[in-house]
């Protein structure tokens, strides 16, 4: 009689803890029903997409992020990536802008600049899409404490180019709980950054209809260690968090949930990432259909962008990194993603220079036009592998958020310390497996070179901030200073009220208050938020 074949103990482990077999077969689905697991593209519970057709019809968005130094530098970049075919545009924010200081506050020497795209008024907003129709293009923002602001800023320039708010389209992340978690840009207390979440959903619907109001992100949970089970678990339970508070402000699901969308990264482990994108879509139908009552269809579907992960480039031997980047964009684009952003395979060295962040989008347009993965919808369908990662990874993603839920909910658990613990664990333990070699990271533990080659990255130039700071005395020197005033003290009483901040919030940016007096003046209402520090 022949043996058993060995499994278990010669399986790998996924990313996710569970084990990937070596062989799956009939017997890794037995019991599995397609009907109620799967469904059809374009229908509950979309496993196999949002929309029925995917990419046979067209492909996904194609966005490219970027934004460095000066918004005239930024509108430059942004030019020749619609110009080299890009059919959307993600800005990055530098990090003064990112914490809602302007350029020449004491706390940004040094910063202005750097990792993003300087923006102080609404003339730097002008500027950085100056010669971009803002009715034709989508444009997602990456910014979050300051989001409200940000979204203002873009609405004033669209007015000024003559563009109704109701043909804006794109979406501000405004998903400040992850940064309680994960990145640490926060400014506020998590209870009137939630009111200030609501806010944004209540007034895009009532002022720019078309707008996403929310991109609730894993990505930077995956860039800080999470898991693919961790990444979607933790992102889906901070969703609820915010349905629930719009819930309780008064809207109605289905008023706001249709323009809830979701970030999150692509892995080289292609496999566990497009059961990943399966698992997510089918656990929010079910959260939003059976807990939240939703019922009109696209309150139910999650949709998502991706942007390959940044964590995983190495600044050894950088060209490896353009392999990488191909195989985690076909990972998003085999699980469905509805836009996508492919890093510069010099972004683990400095900000990608103009020939990296083309190569990134012909990386897209390869994808899309040369290979076969758009003439067919969600082609991995029915695998066995596939299916039963798909199953793995929903599995430990619900027992995560049950134990959010055990502690109160996603803010409650984020004041335990809950998710960030969680993380750091997993980031803990990768960095064990890179150092001892268990895990190949190719160029760093393994295959590589004696010499690396010589590599000129971008650099930003430091006069930059002069600039800024240049720019920001002649605002405020031509500016209507009552005006100014009258207008933040009007944001100030709304803001120790209950009414929707964003309408006084708007005047004040119209009058050309900058970024960080809006902030500031929020900052004297709601103060700011200081993490309990754990031993």
């Amino acid at each position: 009689m022949a043996a058993e074949p060995r499994r278990a103990e010669s399986a790998r482990p996924a990313e996710s803890g569970f084990p990937i077999e070596p062989l799956y077969g009939p017997e890794a689905l037995a019991g599995w029903e397609p009907a109620s697991r799967l469904g059809r593209p374009g229908e509950y519970p979309y496993t196999r997409g949002v929309y029925p057709t995917m990419y046979t019809g067209r492909p996904w968005t194609m966005r490219q992020y970027a934004g460095f130094g000066t918004a005239a530098e930024s509108n430059a970049r942004y030019r020749q990536l619609i110009a080299g075919g890009g059919t959307g545009l993600s800005v990055a924010f530098d990090l003064p802008t990112q914490m809602g200081y302007d350029s020449d506050a004491p706390v940004a020497a040094g910063e202005v600049g750097k990792v993003g795209v300087a923006v102080d008024s609404v003339e730097d907003m002008a500027v950085l899409f100056d010669g971009i129709p803002l009715g034709g293009v989508s444009t997602s923002m990456t910014i979050n404490a300051p989001a409200a602001l940000l979204l203002l800023l873009y609405q004033l320039v669209g007015e000024a180019q003559g563009v109704a708010p109701a043909r804006l389209t794109g979406t501000v992340q405004n998903d400040v709980l992850k940064e309680y978690i994960a990145r640490g840009t926060y400014i506020f207390p998590p209870q009137p950054s939630l009111r200030l979440v609501a806010d944004v959903f209540r007034y895009c619907r009532a002022e720019i209809p078309r707008w996403n109001t929310i991109s609730i992100s894993g990505y930077h949970m995956a860039e800080a260690g999470a898991d693919p089970a961790q990444e979607i678990a933790f992102t889906l339970a901070n969703g609820i968090a915010y349905v629930r508070t719009a819930i309780a402000a008064g809207m109605p699901v289905d008023d706001f949930a249709p323009r809830l969308s979701f970030f999150f990264v692509a892995r080289v482990t292609l496999l566990e990432e497009v059961a990943k994108f399966r698992a997510a879509r089918r656990i929010w139908a079910r959260v939003m259909r059976e807990e939240f009552g939703a019922k009109d269809p696209r309150s139910q579907m999650l949709r998502f962008h991706t942007q390959t992960a940044g964590v995983q480039l190495t600044a050894q031997q950088p060209e490896v990194n353009l392999v990488r980047v191909s195989v985690q964009a076909l990972a998003a684009v085999l699980g469905g993603t509805q836009s996508l952003h492919t890093n510069g395979f010099d972004e683990a060295i400095a900000l990608p220079t103009e020939k990296a962040a083309r190569l990134a989008l012909r990386t897209q347009q390869v994808l899309a036009h040369e290979t076969d993965v758009t003439a067919t919808v969600d082609p991995f369908a029915g695998s066995y592998a596939v299916e039963s990662l798909t199953d793995e990874v929903e599995a430990a993603a619900l027992a995560l958020m049950a134990g959010v839920e055990e502690m109160g909910g996603a803010v409650a658990a984020i004041e335990q310390g809950f998710q960030k613990a969680e993380i750091e664990r997993t980031a803990y333990r990768i960095q064990q497996e890179t150092d001892s070699g268990e895990r190949t990271v190719v160029g760093v533990n393994r295959f590589r070179l004696d010499a690396e080659e010589p590599y000129q990255p971008l650099r930003v130039d430091p006069a930059i901030e002069r600039r800024q700071a240049e720019r920001l005395a002649g605002l405020r020197a031509g500016r209507d200073r009552s005006a100014v005033t009258r207008a933040l003290d009007g944001l100030r009483r709304t803001a120790e009220g209950e009414g929707n901040v964003l309408y006084p919030m708007k005047e004040a940016l119209a009058a050309r208050a900058t970024v960080g007096e809006v902030c500031d003046a929020l900052r004297g209402v709601w103060g700011v938020y200081r993490p309990v520090e754990r031993f």
